[in-house]
């Protein structure tokens, strides 16, 4: 029921709704917009010249493609104003960082990239890096233009609500305030992010009849994360922010982890992991600081040659995940999976091991029915991902403020 809430709510709630259809639906139409959102015709007319105004909505002619087919006058559409604001993506992963700059629209405008030792940078160190990558990429790209947001992912632990760093396994220092520190240098409030949420995230904006409310994305890399969609929201724990799937015991007292554990999944499935396990290397071994792309996939071309080390390195690296899953299949039900990352250039090595594994364990009663789909480079991702993420907390705090998250109710009462 409808009763008490305040004109000034349903405004701003039919304001979000507007933009965010917008931003799904690229340039829609004035009836399109309608019959997305279940607004009426004159409420959408309302709200979108009140937002052109404010200069967040342009609107959009036709370029006449339709020939003589379309008659009268060209169809006006709406599409969002790429000049509104900037954003800036950040990631930092195992001894890499990169800032990426983007439009409102979300248009790629620019991307700065560094190499850098995260294992052995110091604390300040490792800030005064990124600081200094997302000044860079605000002065190339963003035209020196103070962003209206910037969200950095990284691989390890994070809170997301204090937008704090907890742990890595790239870099000595635990319980970073990245958000703090960042945004007291830029001005811009900062969100903080596990890489594989992001990934997530990207596939649900990018493919949501195939990502839809619940799917895992699984990144293979040097480390391996997850992230994992339930209901259409992202999991996160009271602390840690991310489905820390690597870290989940394969085998007890096991092979030796980059956590310094020992046992984990990401122990035999890591990229290290393999190579370790390829090259006849003691299990307990310290783990190798960077696998290239090249070292991984010549280590698959030989899998796919004979049956010897390498394949073997790989069947155990599925053999683990696979359990892994399965016993995920078992509390969540089976559902899609992305496998990403440089990990999944040997998936034709992997998928049988991995869906032998799943069969195997309580949650593989229909591991027949379980959807796989490799994308081996995950940067992208990520970078969609905090990028969409950044994008729609501006739309809610900027465009529509006091608004939930993005709501699927449609059914809002329709007042303009």
């Amino acid at each position: 029921m409808m009763t008490g809430v305040r004109h000034d709510d349903l405004r701003r709630r039919n304001r979000a709704l507007v933009v965010t259809a917008v931003r799904r639906s690229g340039q829609p139409s004035r009836t399109e917009m309608a019959a997305a959102t279940g607004l009426s015709n004159s409420t959408i007319s309302a709200i979108a010249a009140d937002l052109i105004e404010e200069g967040v909505l342009a609107e959009v002619r036709e370029s006449g493609g339709g020939g003589a087919s379309r008659r009268g006058r060209p169809q006006v559409a709406l599409g969002l104003n790429p000049g509104f604001a900037n954003v800036v993506a950040v990631m930092l992963t195992l001894n890499r960082l990169s800032a990426a700059v983007s439009d409102y629209a979300g248009r790629l405008l620019g991307e700065e990239t560094v190499r850098l030792p995260t294992a052995t940078l110091e604390r300040h160190e490792l800030l005064a890096a990124i600081n200094e990558c997302i000044a860079t990429a605000i002065r190339r790209h963003g035209g020196g233009r103070r962003p209206a947001r910037i969200a950095l992912a990284v691989q390890g632990i994070t809170d997301a609500a204090a937008a704090t760093m907890l742990w890595s396994p790239i870099t000595p220092g635990t319980d970073i305030p990245f958000s703090s520190l960042i945004g007291a240098e830029f001005g811009t409030p900062v969100t903080v992010e596990n890489d594989c949420n992001m990934i997530a995230l990207a596939l649900k904006w990018r493919a949501p009849q195939q990502y839809g409310d619940d799917f895992f994305a699984i990144l293979l890399s040097d480390g391996i994360g997850m992230g994992l969609m339930l209901k259409g929201q992202i999991f996160s724990g009271t602390r840690s922010s991310a489905a820390e799937f690597g870290h989940m015991i394969h085998i007890p007292d096991g092979a030796r982890c980059r956590c310094g554990r020992l046992g984990c999944i990401e122990a035999y499935a890591g990229n290290y992991a393999v190579t370790r396990n390829a090259r006849g290397s003691d299990e307990r071994d310290p783990p190798a600081a960077d696998v290239s792309e090249a070292e991984l996939r010549a280590l698959a071309d030989a899998a796919r040659r004979s049956d010897g080390p390498e394949r073997a390195a790989f069947v155990k690296a599925g053999e683990a995940i696979g359990f892994g899953l399965g016993s995920l299949f078992a509390l969540f039900d089976p559902a899609p999976v992305a496998i990403v990352g440089h990990g999944a250039l040997a998936f034709d090595i992997l998928e049988e091991p991995i869906r032998a594994a799943i069969a195997r364990t309580a949650g593989g009663q229909h591991s027949g029915a379980v959807s796989f789909e490799a994308l081996p480079d995950e940067t992208p991702l990520i970078r969609e991902g905090c990028t969409m993420g950044a994008l729609t907390v501006v739309d809610r705090e900027i465009v529509a403020p006091g608004t939930a998250a993005p709501a699927n109710d449609a059914q809002a009462s329709r007042i303009a």
